[in-house]
């Protein structure tokens, strides 16, 4: 897949250049969106973008002065090919940018889908060979990172994290940091009247648009007040936004934040017809604790009767709207999901709706708590949207159907179909997953070789078991856990003594081995001969 960057000061055109074509049938992914060249180069530095749409004329730094510091930045071999867009009024810019080798300039009024898909497809053809097998590796890093990103606020919001020390442990290796005074969870839904009168795939784009611009307009408002956030997708039309702040602010932060989230809302209806409902948990002080803002969150979301509004915690008088808190059976639930294990699913959802069972007045707990194992069958699963939409798809809004269920005994019947079919698909997926696993670990180890790749902090990594990654190693790859690291970590000392004028023991140590005695060891195990001897012949 190559990687697309597009950069514009204007939200909408971000969006309309995302949505104008259909990017993956292009072999195509956006990898990111930045308001401005500045924002753009940081971007380009942490996701090194093949191709990159870019307006020519934009605050802080303008897509020619971009263009430029690229082209002194990067070797002519990393130099990502250039699209630039501009009005008539910036044509001479735009001529000058043709100077710097841009691949092409398109004026913004004139601009079409076909127009764009031709520019796109004539910088493809430049590329060479080479080019494209790296963009390729990299894309599946970046696509599996995505992936372990998007599990780890999921756990996060859920309170499904083992320990402090997991938590720790996978924030700094996915670097998302969480160094900040307090935070704060808002949770929304998006409606849009003419979304039943469309197929999944107009449904998808309708609110992906909605989505963006929501992200885009809530960054911009949260930028003017120095504040930043976290947004976690659960499902097409629900999420969370995870306020940071660098200070712990005062009392009546919810109407604050309510007036920073009202017109973002007034934008939507404006522009796609799509009405918002939000919940503002309350303001907690570690991270660990945004779980309870979360459900906090929730419960104003619940408080709500109409069809948009936004409503916060201290909306809601206490006890006064339960929400179903899915950590009581937070270990069992991880597990299952982690190792598809059908029958430890089953057991759990039965005692969720044993639960019910005896307490049916509660219909907003059981909605609730269905919503929720719905949104993590969605998350913590690959391709969650489209496994649970086929597993519905003889009703007639799909899984979405949870929100057609009006008592607590229609809840549970509903529960009952989707543990049974998510069990039948557990046990029809199962090998796939575990080879899944063991790719996706394997992928880690490629990227993090020169780091001491403990079992354990790798299985915390992907939410699994030491023991069960290691007996999966055994069962789908030709050797184990450890014997993998080894021939890794051999494979690539033997490239950096065939490409370089180093050291044994620098070799060692930036290898991670304890010393240069115990590398020379392993080193003559696995290949028969010492380091020493094997840098003799290559002389």
């Amino acid at each position: 897949m190559y990687k697309l960057l597009i950069i514009d000061d204007e939200p909408l055109v971000q969006a309309g250049i995302r949505s104008m074509l259909s990017w993956e049938e292009l072999g195509i992914t956006v990898c990111g969106i930045a308001a401005n060249g500045q924002a753009g180069w940081e971007l380009m530095e942490q996701e090194h973008p093949d191709i990159i749409i870019t307006d020519v004329k934009m605050p802080i730094m303008s897509g020619l002065e971009l263009l430029k510091k690229t082209r002194d930045h990067y070797p002519q071999k990393d130099y990502p090919a250039f699209i630039i867009l501009t009005s008539y009024e910036e044509f001479q810019m735009a001529k000058e940018a043709l100077t710097y080798h841009a691949a092409d300039y398109l004026v913004k009024i004139e601009l079409t889908p076909e127009l764009l898909k031709e520019s796109v497809l004539r910088a493809i053809e430049n590329m060479s060979k080479t080019s494209v097998l790296s963009v390729q590796k990299m894309e599946l890093s970046s696509a599996d990172l995505q992936m372990l990103r998007e599990k780890f606020f999921i756990r996060l919001l859920h309170n499904l994290y083992d320990s402090a020390e997991q938590f720790t442990l996978l924030m700094q290796d996915l670097d998302i940091p969480f160094t900040y005074a307090a935070y704060q969870c808002c949770y929304f839904e998006m409606r849009n009247p003419s979304v039943d009168a469309m197929d999944i795939k107009r449904q998808i784009v309708l609110y992906t648009n909605s989505y963006q611009l929501l992200q885009k307009l809530a960054e911009k408002y949260l930028a003017e007040q120095q504040m930043n956030a976290y947004f976690v997708t659960l499902d097409r039309k629900h999420g969370s936004i995870i306020l940071l702040y660098d200070t712990a602010p005062n009392d009546g932060n919810d109407a604050r934040i309510a007036s920073y989230l009202q017109p973002i809302c007034t934008s939507l209806v404006s522009y796609y017809q799509t009405s918002m409902k939000i919940g503002i948990g309350t303001v907690v002080n570690e991270p660990l604790s945004i779980s309870d803002s979360y459900q906090n969150a929730r419960a104003a979301f619940a408080s709500i009767t109409t069809p948009a509004g936004i409503a916060g915690s201290c909306d809601v008088a206490p006890d006064s709207c339960m929400i179903f808190n899915l950590s009581v059976i937070k270990d069992d639930l991880s597990r299952a999901f982690s190792e598809y294990d059908e029958a430890l699913l089953q057991t759990v959802l039965n005692q969720v709706i044993t639960l019910f069972e005896e307490h049916t007045s509660h219909y907003v707990q059981a909605l609730d708590a269905a919503c929720n194992l719905l949104f993590l069958s969605i998350s913590l699963m690959p391709n969650g949207e489209e496994l649970l939409s086929a597993l519905f798809a003889d009703y007639p809004d799909g899984y979405r159907s949870i929100y057609r269920q009006n008592t607590t005994e229609q809840v549970i019947c509903w529960l009952r179909q989707f543990g049974d079919r998510l069990c039948q698909s557990f046990v029809e997926h199962k090998k796939e997953h575990r080879h899944h696993i063991v790719d996706n670990v394997k992928k880690y180890i490629e990227m993090h070789v020169t780091q001491k790749l403990n079992l354990n902090d790798v299985a915390a990594i992907y939410g699994i078991s030491p023991n069960y990654l290691s007996s999966l190693f055994k069962k789908y790859n030709s050797c184990g856990y450890s014997e993998y690291i080894t021939e890794r970590k051999i494979a690539e000392a033997k490239r950096m003594m065939q490409e370089g004028n180093v050291k044994i023991y620098e070799v060692a140590d930036a290898l991670g081995f304890e010393s240069a005695f115990y590398f020379s060891k392993v080193f003559k195990k696995v290949e028969g001969i010492t380091p020493t001897e094997y840098l003799n012949r290559l002389e």
